[in-house]
């Protein structure tokens, strides 16, 4: 049975994603006081006509006319259309990637600036002591230490080449300038510190990556949260947690490729057939470390993990989420949609591809769009491509050239394990023997303060150790009793990470190698080389020919329930046995069905694969509705335009409704007022408009099941910050039979509590609603709110719940309800624009914008249903291509070209983002010339 608990307090809603978050906000909070002086004179109430000019000006890009470049080979042509978006023509590989270093630096060098000190551990070099404790883990991780191994040893040399090109413009740029002659973000901190930017390198272009396979990196989160549950949940309610994938419901991505032979050799060898050898342990099961709740997901087995290790995974998970986010929130139901259809299929008669990838919101958009073109194709000058790339980066990520397009959506598989070491003043304990840590320093400049020294320390595969990170961390469990398969606790066990991108890799010429791909095999070859992050990469040729593909360094484990849980360092059985050969992942090609969607689903079927990918897939919500999208379009013989891509991308429809409301409306309610808001939900065709009161009502309804079933009964590590309860007592054997109960609040910032509502959750209840007398349908009374014993009346009392919430938040007249008053998205500037009075938000940060879509949904604007119903995630850019015309195809980004805040482009692409509309993407010479505004020629 759940815990009995019962909430002293509301929730604490969430104010929208951000780009950098302090881990101390006390120290940002004091520095901000002088900012707003400062950005109050930038924005006129005080000498404004001279700041005005002389530096909000000063920093917008020259957009026409010529500007002489040393290094350059010959002339380059930057030609921007209407919306500020660059299309660079060039005569060699290297003039184009210097000029693109060039224009993205005029357009984002701050925030360029801010993401390789980030990447690099010294963002306290701009931003003073509240970011010395980030710095701290981030030189642990040691990011860009490993991409200057990358660089020094696995590249190619032409991969070199136009790094040194693109950080040769960048540095262009940069000469003569001051910093309020770059940026207005840099005249800010002109007056809290002597910062000034230094010269662009090629491994600060390397380490994005880094911090790109980070966000996308698999099943940290949930691994942790296990771990953390064990301490107050029992082995069968943890499994209720995270349910089987639903393969009969949900298809996988791959449906049509043959694994027997694979499957067969996998079985004679002894599940042998890897590549490589992998250093470090893996992660079969928790070995815990006290007696206690024994727990099991799947055969992982945890010995429990008692108040010891229960409070290092909270500390561990405290500086996780106090990283400042790179690429997305790293949570269940944030993902990305990505699908082609075949020629056959299309009005067109050759394919057609989509491409959504859901990330965090900020501003400006992580996403940069462009075009690279050579003027003549040849061995000299290699590219013609377009597309998304990041600022900081050369070459495109996603888009098309003249002849394929690709999408990527995360695949989510399990990369990284967590450790658990006994540590000691020599080192840690490894088969029955002391070994020592390998170790370095690092020196952290703090700005306008002291530098710190810290020694970060590794195993001898190459494992950080994370609990080094925190002081929580460094002794903790000296009351925790201990059992006998794990060694005594002392002052506490370490927590260690073995992750597949903290070996150096090629994924950087895998970028080069993808933008002048020419086919299929080309594109295999360029996606092998993509070993982190791991991506679904879906293709299409103007030959008529769709492809999916997965890379990445996969590792392989004893065990096919292995990497659910933190594992036992001690013991070297636990090692990863290697990594799945590159020809032995999974991929399809021109399937019999006509189309391939990936959408974060299960890549294979796990029954047909011998390697275990992930225990952690999205449960396939979005990426059956789509299925279900394209089948309606073609049956019959139907077929399927570009527009229809474009809606498909906007579909609203809630699948959890589907399955609630028709329950919803058989419950009977007493009290008229909220009766009237149940009738919003007959006749409601579930689809989640922004101006639907239906949908508004129903995500209420659906926010209080989840609390009352589920949220109130996690354990306070878990829970949102702000929610305190009253729950029963848990000692380091489990909960004490006494009644006796304790106030809890809960630890985890809103936007990462659970239960978060994602399609996990949706699967949770699907399971659970032909249990009527669940201990989950049980919640105790609450004030006037009568207690529930079974389904029904916790559903009654969520719908009560819910009432009264939203006259709280919309007003007791439900004709004036919407679900965009609710759901609305703000873009916050990714650093001076996260904290702060209402006036540094006001010249920085836009928005509110009320949005349609949801969690799960599609068209997914994501929010977290314990934190509140703002929009935390979204579709960070869309595309259409269209291969029979490339002419033809759309794109949008979330914000705009430009990352200056007054500039025309800083959001001028938001609002048409917002109501789903796509931009005309021009690819050929002709049609560039033809959406020309401004060119600017780069001279040598």
């Amino acid at each position: 049975m759940p815990p009995n608990t019962t909430a002293t307090t509301g929730d604490t809603a969430t104010t929208g994603a951000t780009s950098v978050k302090s881990g101390r906000k006390k120290g940002r909070k004091a520095r901000l006081v002088v900012l707003v002086l400062v950005l109050a004179i930038i924005g006129g109430i005080a000498y404004g006509a001279y700041w005005s000019i002389s530096t909000v000006r000063a920093s917008f890009p020259q957009t026409t006319g010529s500007i002489k470049l040393d290094g350059l080979s010959g002339p380059v042509d930057v030609k921007r259309d209407g919306y500020g978006i660059p299309q660079i023509y060039a005569s060699s590989d290297e003039d184009l990637f210097m000029a693109q270093g060039y224009v993205q630096a005029q357009d984002r060098f701050y925030e360029m600036d801010v993401r390789r000190h980030m990447t690099s551990g010294r963002l306290s070099e701009m931003f003073g002591k509240s970011q010395v404790e980030n710095d701290e883990f981030l030189r642990t991780l040691g990011w860009d230490r490993i991409a200057q191994q990358e660089y020094d040893t696995k590249l190619s040399d032409s991969t070199k080449k136009y790094l040194q090109a693109y950080a040769k413009g960048v540095n262009a740029y940069l000469q003569g300038k001051e910093g309020k002659d770059i940026s207005l973000e840099y005249a800010a901190l002109g007056f809290t510190n002597d910062y000034k930017p230094g010269k662009w390198t090629p491994v600060d272009s390397v380490s994005w990556l880094k911090a790109m396979a980070w966000d996308l990196r698999g099943n940290m989160q949930d691994e942790i949260d296990r771990a953390l549950m064990a301490g107050r949940l029992g082995p069968q309610q943890i499994q209720d947690l995270y349910p089987a994938y639903p393969y009969g419901r949900n298809k996988p991505i791959v449906q049509e490729g043959r694994y027997d032979e694979l499957n067969k050799a996998f079985q004679q060898g002894g599940g042998s057939s890897t590549e490589g050898t992998a250093g470090g342990t893996s992660a079969q099961g928790a070995t815990g470390s006290s007696q206690g709740t024994t727990g099991t997901t799947g055969s992982s087995t945890t010995t429990g993990t008692g108040s010891g290790l229960t409070s290092q995974l909270g500390g561990l998970y405290k500086v996780l989420d106090g990283l400042p986010t790179a690429v997305g929130v790293n949570g269940q139901g944030i993902g990305s949609n990505s699908w082609v259809v075949a020629g056959k299929y299309t009005i067109t008669g050759k394919p057609l591809l989509a491409n959504d990838p859901h990330l965090s919101a900020s501003l400006p958009s992580v996403w940069y769009q462009m075009g690279l073109h050579c003027r003549t194709v040849s061995d000299k000058c290699q590219y013609d491509v377009t597309g998304y790339t990041f600022a900081g980066m050369p070459g495109v990520i996603i888009g098309h050239n003249a002849k394929i397009a690709w999408g990527m959506t995360n695949s989510g598989v399990d990369v990284t394990d967590l450790y658990l070491e006994k540590v000691s003043a020599n080192g840690y304990l490894y088969d029955g023997k002391v070994k020592p840590f390998k170790t370095r320093e690092e020196t952290i400049q703090v700005a306008g303060g002291k530098a710190k020294t810290i020694v970060v320390r590794q195993t001898q595969d190459g494992m950080p150790l994370l609990s080094d990170r925190d002081d929580e961390l460094v002794q903790v469990g000296r009351k925790a009793s201990v059992n006998s398969a794990a060694p005594d606790r002392g002052d506490g066990y370490g927590i260690a990470l073995r992750w597949t991108a903290l070996d150096p890799g090629t994924s950087m010429d895998a970028v080069f190698a993808l933008d002048k791909a020419d086919g299929w095999d080309d594109f295999r070859a360029a996606a092998a080389l993509f070993d982190v992050p791991s991506q679904n990469l879906i293709y299409a040729g103007t030959d008529n020919h769709i492809g999916y593909t997965l890379p990445g360094k996969i590792p392989t484990r004893s065990d096919k329930d292995a990497g659910a849980l933190p594992a036992p360092g001690w013991e070297s059985k636990y090692r990863w046995k290697g990594f799945v050969k590159k020809d032995e992942l999974p991929y399809e090609y021109d399937p019999a069905r006509g189309y391939i969607v990936t959408a974060n689903q299960a890549v294979v079927d796990r029954a047909k694969y011998p390697y275990t990918l992930t225990t952690d897939w999205g449960y396939g919500t979005r990426s059956q509705r789509i299925t279900d999208l394209i089948e309606s379009k073609i049956k019959d013989g139907g077929k399927i335009s570009t527009d229809d891509m474009r809606q498909m991308q906007l579909d609203n429809s809630s699948e959890i409704a589907k399955l609630l409301v028709p329950k919803l409306l058989t419950i009977d309610l007493k009290d008229p007022e909220v009766r009237k808001a149940q009738k919003l939900l007959e006749g409601w065709d579930y689809t989640q408009d922004a101006d639907s009161a239906a949908a508004a009502y129903f995500n209420a309804v659906w926010r209080n099941i989840l609390k009352l079933s589920f949220g109130n009964k996690l354990p306070k590590e878990v829970r949102v910050k702000g929610q305190c309860l009253w729950v029963d007592k848990i000692d380091s054997t489990g909960p004490v039979d006494d009644d006796t109960k304790v106030r809890e609040c809960g630890q985890r910032d809103a936007e990462q509590a659970q239960p978060d509502g994602g399609d996990r959750w949706f699967e949770v209840v699907r399971t659970l609603m032909d249990k009527p007398d669940s201990d989950w349908w049980k919640t105790p009374r609450s004030g006037t709110r009568p207690a529930a014993k079974n389904r029904d009346q916790l559903f009654a009392r969520a719908m009560i719940d819910a009432r009264w919430e939203l006259t709280a938040k919309l007003g007791k007249d439900i004709d004036t309800w919407s679900w965009g008053r609710l759901h609305r998205l703000f873009l916050k500037n990714q650093t001076l624009g996260t904290e702060g009075p209402k006036v540094l938000q006001y010249l920085l940060n836009r928005g509110p914008w009320k949005l349609s879509g949801g969690e799960a949904t599609v068209n997914a604007s994501g929010w977290n249903a314990a934190g509140g119903y703002n929009v935390l995630w979204v579709p960070s850019m869309r595309m259409v291509v269209n291969l029979a015309d490339l002419d033809k195809s759309k794109w949008i980004n979330l914000s705009g070209a430009s990352g200056h805040a007054f500039n025309a482009h800083y959001t001028d692409q938001t609002g048409k983002w917002a109501d789903g509309e796509l931009l005309p993407w021009s690819f050929s010479g002709k049609a560039v010339d033809a959406s020309t505004s401004d060119t600017l020629v780069l001279e040598p």
